[in-house]
């Protein structure tokens, strides 16, 4: 299986971000005919205010049914249908109705089906060493479901930016079967450049699953109009811990071909799942 990890500079106007998601997506698969996509978290609307939030949200249709939804999900569904791959949809708002949003993965089979939908579990609510809040509890409520699905016979984990720095989840989707776990992030340039790429090798290395990050790269601004920049290094790395495919800065992505021989044996050399004494 070949997985393409796409990175973007997204903001606030979600028909320019799915335009751009759309150029992105046909370049990848042009050039390195992946099997599988995946975008980043809140690829769809990443700033403005919590009313631009909202407004650009989607309710999004009942799992399994073939009912229409927002802008973003049918962009998903179609692409996955055109181009006669699996979609992992990195991460769009999903409303229900109440008073939260949700940060949701959604996963399209080729046949434009939807056959995963994962809520973030932990939330971001931190101060970074720059002097910057982040209160995502503020407008998202957080999911409580462990996610997998399998595409092309790998089964696959779900988790989204923040979950990276709870093994506890990797675990239990290793666990669950994980092969493959895809992080798709929106990384802040203070804490990427310190701890991106250490946590993603990892958690590859605790879980012997490939880990695919694709991740959000450069500046947007806040409903206040304050700057925030995400790190980007959208990256994949193997059961080894090593480095496989990385993005450079800006928009792009990156290729690698998921080789479950490799997981097999370093998991037969190495059983760590085995040896575990603790939960």
């Amino acid at each position: 299986m070949r997985v393409s990890v796409v990175q973007m500079n997204s903001g606030s106007d979600k028909s320019e971000n799915i335009a751009q998601a759309r150029r992105l997506i046909e370049a990848a698969v042009s050039a390195d005919n992946p099997h599988i996509v995946s975008l980043p978290e809140v690829w769809s609307c990443i700033g403005g205010d919590r009313a631009n939030k909202f407004a650009q949200a989607e309710a999004l249709p009942p799992p399994g049914s073939n009912a229409p939804g927002g802008p973003a999900y049918e962009f998903l569904r179609n692409t996955a249908r055109e181009k006669n791959i699996h979609v992992h949809g990195g991460s769009i708002g999903e409303t229900d109705g109440g008073e939260k949003l949700f940060n949701t993965t959604v996963v399209f089979n080729p046949q434009g089906q939807e056959i995963a939908r994962y809520r973030k579990i932990h939330l971001f609510d931190i101060l970074t060493p720059d002097g910057q809040t982040y209160g995502e509890s503020r407008a998202f409520g957080s999911g409580a479901e462990i996610v997998t699905y399998e595409a092309d016979g790998v089964k696959v984990g779900c988790a989204i930016c923040y979950d990276l720095r709870f093994p506890e989840l990797f675990l239990a989707l290793r666990r669950a079967g994980a092969e493959l776990i895809f992080l798709p992030s929106a990384f802040t340039l203070q804490t990427g450049k310190d701890h991106w790429e250490t946590l993603i090798r990892a958690r590859a290395i605790e879980t012997q699953c490939w880990i695919a990050a694709p991740a959000m790269w450069g500046r947007h601004l806040e409903g206040n109009g304050e700057a925030r920049h995400t790190y980007g290094h959208s990256l994949v790395a193997d059961p080894w811990g090593h480095v496989v495919a990385k993005v450079s800065d800006g928009p792009g992505w990156a290729t690698a071909r998921i080789d479950q021989a490799l997981t097999a044996r370093v998991r037969r050399d190495m059983p760590v799942l085995d040896h575990r004494k603790l939960a």
